[in-house]
């Protein structure tokens, strides 16, 4: 599934999902600003009607922007996830966006892997 916010500006976020041995994957690309924390925070958390453990992995390979609105989703998402015996792991980041999520101590908090693969085991 694709969800792209909004078509008029190349940089806005699009949202991509699938599974893997029961373990969601959302791939991320573009800039994560408050513009599109909603749509975020709704494709990482789990859906009404999701049985199981929320495991979660965030490809953000091809993310080149995050403010603290992306920071705060996030967070939430780990809190919910491991809340219900699970977990969220952040893959793929690069450049400045790393720079951020080190800068604000997500890293310290959320289990940070260089690839999707290392994230999945």
């Amino acid at each position: 599934m694709t969800d792209n916010q909004g078509t008029s500006r190349p940089d806005r976020l699009s949202i991509e999902h699938s599974t893997v041995d029961g373990i969601r994957v959302v791939t991320l690309r573009g800039e994560i600003d408050h513009g599109v924390k909603d749509a975020l925070q709704q494709a990482l958390l789990p859906r009404d009607g999701d049985v199981g453990v929320p495991r979660i992995v965030a490809d953000l390979s091809g993310v080149t922007f995050i403010d603290s609105s992306g920071i705060n989703v996030f967070i939430h998402t780990h809190q919910r996830a491991d809340a219900a015996q699970g977990w969220l792991r952040l893959a793929g980041i690069r450049g400045s966006v790393m720079r951020v999520v080190q800068l604000v101590g997500l890293d310290a908090v959320v289990a940070c892997h260089s690839t999707v693969e290392q994230a999945l085991t």
